[in-house]
């Protein structure tokens, strides 16, 4: 069983390393290697030579990953290729591990489920596990940035499932992140309210600039919202595509149809069959990015 050595290091962020970032080392080297690793390190999550093993079985089996500041990556994979151990590797939630993994050291975790304390306010929420006694007007801030801050004081069982889940991002941006991770935020979202917050997250994303790396089934979400698509088969990243079209993107247009039958091949899905039984999907735009 690896040994994991925790140690924050200093990098130079961005391509002119005009500022100073910071990391957490996760890894199964010394401490001195770690310490060097990481200062080498100008990712948002640096992850190489990644091990995670269960009964013996190698769910994620030398796995590298690199995450750039400001990027928003998308992985798919079919139902247990590992996605979600590998986010929880990330957010230092799951440390049985054998290889390196450098990870910005403001990194947030937005689970699928909301996990909400419903005997506790939303504010209070908001702000649970941050350090200290931060206060209520913390909380306020995040929440009006999901467009919920008039559910300030409300109960958290009094919630939709839609008020959960951006209460839930409100509660991952209070903590400032350079690194967010989404493990299916919208899977229990009806199509409506998933639209609705597929376009929240976007518009988080540009107004933050932090990088994203999001976990989803569906190929369109991560080909309206993604920099990057990356397909994880078989403990490793099997495949990746930048996404290269302009924003706001169109479903309805042939090169974002193109890639998205692309990834389903990928995937294993008859893209033939698939497209013979679905009916056209209405149009939709994602944000666009500001310059």
């Amino acid at each position: 069983m690896a040994t994991d050595i925790h140690r924050p290091v200093s990098t130079q962020a961005g391509p002119a390393g005009a500022q100073n970032a910071h990391a957490d080392v996760v890894t199964a080297c010394s401490g001195a290697q770690a310490a060097s690793a990481g200062a080498r390190v100008v990712h948002a999550a640096h992850v190489e030579g990644l091990t995670r093993s269960f009964d013996g079985r190698a769910v994620i089996d030398d796995l590298r990953l690199d995450v750039r500041p400001g990027e928003f990556v998308a992985l798919l994979g079919r139902s247990g290729c590992g996605k979600s151990t590998l986010l929880r590797i990330l957010a230092g939630l799951d440390r049985d591990i054998e290889g390196t993994v450098l990870v910005a050291r403001r990194t947030a975790f937005a689970f699928q489920a909301p996990r909400l304390m419903p005997w506790r306010r939303v504010w209070r929420n908001v702000l649970l596990g941050l350090p200290g006694k931060p206060e209520r007007a913390r909380a306020k801030q995040a929440l009006t940035e999901v467009g919920l801050d008039h559910r300030l004081g409300a109960w958290s069982k009094t919630l939709s499932g839609g008020e959960a889940q951006r209460v839930t991002l409100a509660r991952a941006l209070v903590r400032e992140p350079d690194l967010l991770l989404l493990d299916e935020p919208f899977g229990a979202l009806d199509s409506l309210t998933r639209i609705k917050a597929q376009r929240l997250v976007g518009e988080l994303w540009q107004r933050r600039g932090c990088a994203v790396l999001l976990v989803t089934h569906e190929v369109e979400e991560a080909v309206l919202l993604a920099d990057r698509v990356l397909v994880m088969d078989q403990g490793v990243i099997a495949y990746e595509t930048e996404v290269d079209l302009d924003r706001p993107r169109d479903i309805a247009d042939p090169r974002f149809a193109e890639l998205r039958g692309h990834l389903l091949e990928r995937l294993g899905v008859d893209t033939a069959a698939e497209a013979a039984r679905t009916p056209p999907a209405p149009r939709e735009r994602s944000p666009s990015r500001r310059p």
